[in-house]
């Protein structure tokens, strides 16, 4: 059995904010492979399902941000679970938008979800880092992840979550990697095979060779004994 934890806050008002795309990570999940119906359990909200051969637990912590150690916490111990057998989605401001990243292990580099968590159960869980970009300065930081995703956002946003689910089934079975690239097509899709750009096609956008005129035939200018002279040479 694993838990697959997204982080976030709970209630509407929180529902669109960037740091809320853990929640909406699971939710996406739950949604495209038939999870039970969500029901408040372990200070939060879990539905439980099957992702390939891997029973999964779903787990939203309603204690804030801040606690979601308490809720993560309280499944890991009721189920007998190790560190190693939690997932944890949460919004990362070192990465651009839409890129993502897994690790196991390793510091919360001050995200207050990360830290609480590892205060509850040790550091060796595993973790999908879900790139929300970074508003540039340190003191920007609190206002721009409690504020909703743009609508220009909206589109990589969809994409990302679309593989996300596509690969959960990968990223239960230990097959990290496979989960990653189940991302990538959904974000950043192959060209086609005969597209410009493809292997064997010239790249149309791309700089062109200056072409030199050919020179003009210049007239012949011999006399005819020069002309017969040349002719037998």
């Amino acid at each position: 059995m694993l838990i697959f934890a997204g982080l976030g806050n709970p209630g509407a008002k929180y529902a669109g904010n960037r740091h809320n795309i853990g929640f909406m990570a699971v939710d996406r999940i739950a949604a495209d492979h038939g999870f039970g119906p969500w029901r408040a359990r372990f200070q939060g909200h879990v539905a439980e399902g099957r992702l390939g051969s891997e029973k999964v637990v779903l787990l939203k912590p309603a204690t804030f941000m801040n606690l979601s150690g308490q809720s993560v916490g309280e499944a890991v111990r009721f189920y007998k679970l190790t560190p190693a057998d939690v997932i944890v989605f949460h919004d990362e401001l070192d990465l651009a938008p839409g890129k993502v990243r897994f690790k196991r292990g390793g510091g919360h580099a001050g995200h207050n979800g990360l830290r609480s968590i590892q205060s509850h159960i040790g550091a060796e869980f595993g973790r999908v880092r879900l790139g929300v970009g970074h508003p540039g300065h340190k003191d920007a930081v609190a206002q721009y992840v409690l504020r909703d995703f743009a609508r220009a956002d909206q589109e990589w946003l969809d994409d990302l979550l679309r593989g996300i689910s596509d690969g959960a089934p990968d990223l239960a079975a230990g097959e990290a990697p496979k989960f990653l690239n189940a991302v990538a097509r959904r974000t950043a899709p192959a060209r086609s095979g005969g597209g410009e750009g493809a292997p064997g096609r010239p790249d149309k956008s791309a700089p062109q060779p200056e072409q030199k005129p050919e020179s003009e035939p210049q007239p012949d200018r011999r006399s005819p004994l020069e002309k017969l002279r040349d002719r037998f040479r």
